[in-house]
């Protein structure tokens, strides 16, 4: 049987959030790499005597290097494996999923992509926050937060400012300050609506709302950290009012 590459996203953190596609190809796969934000839950349909390899990625610490993934990816598929390369939330929003489409590619090796729930849009949906709304929100872009100190970026931070209603940024704990600054900096209000929201989607969620002028404090007395969704914009207002999934964890707390 020939080898193939399936490039498949795990979502934003709870294992019910995977798609049906993404939860056959871990049932069939042969070999599974998966990243360190995939819910372990998700590992347990995988198909006895898999092998599973592990290529989880800390800030500032990589366990495995990109290029080896990719390399091992190819090698596998070529000895005729059904590889699954399992990362969280969707594998082309800032998963390095293109890369290693690109790399099986150039090693004809055949592969597939499968599409997964991308944290900008679960997190902010558990946190009862839509990225659009009919009178709030016709506009939304997904960032990262990486990008906050690239001098080659800085012109995108006027357009983000000025053109966009809501604002989601990945990994952009660490640099939340040099993002606020930027935004306030080419145009946005500092009374605009900020929210962080903590392990979206998983039981331990916790969500912090403020202003891009008052966040900064709010987050360091709540001791929020990575991993932590950033949106900005009106649509955080309603978090309010729709803020569902912490409210209902509170009711099972009290009452499970």
């Amino acid at each position: 049987m020939a080898g193939k590459v399936y490039l498949v996203g795990a979502g934003p953190g709870d294992p019910d959030l995977i798609t049906v596609k993404g939860l056959r190809c871990i049932q069939q796969a042969d070999v599974i790499l998966y990243d360190r934000l995939v819910n372990p839950e998700l590992l347990k349909h995988a198909r006895e005597g898999v092998q599973l390899v592990y290529c989880g990625k800390l800030p500032h610490y990589h366990t495995m290097k990109q290029e080896t993934i990719s390399r091992f990816l190819v090698k596998y598929a070529k000895k005729g494996y059904q590889v699954v390369r399992l990362k969280g939330g969707d594998p082309f929003v800032f998963g390095r999923g293109g890369e290693e489409a690109e790399e099986c590619f150039r090693h004809d090796v055949p592969f597939e992509i499968v599409p997964g729930i991308t944290a900008g849009i679960a997190a902010s949906a558990y946190a009862g926050i839509p990225v659009t709304h009919r009178t709030l929100s016709k506009s939304f872009a997904f960032i990262t937060g990486h990008q906050a100190g690239d001098e080659a970026a800085e012109h995108q931070w006027s357009h983000l400012a000025n053109a966009v209603d809501t604002i989601c940024v990945y990994m952009g704990v660490t640099h939340l300050s040099t993002v606020v600054n930027k935004l306030i900096q080419y145009g946005k209000a500092p009374q605009t609506p900020i929210a962080l929201i903590h392990w979206g989607t998983l039981r331990g969620q916790r969500t912090v709302v403020g202003t891009l002028e008052t966040i900064e404090v709010l987050v360091r007395e709540a001791k929020i950290t990575n991993p932590s969704m950033i949106v900005i914009g009106e649509v955080v207002t309603l978090n309010e009012k729709l803020n569902w999934f912490e409210e209902e964890n509170k009711a099972l707390q009290i009452y499970g």
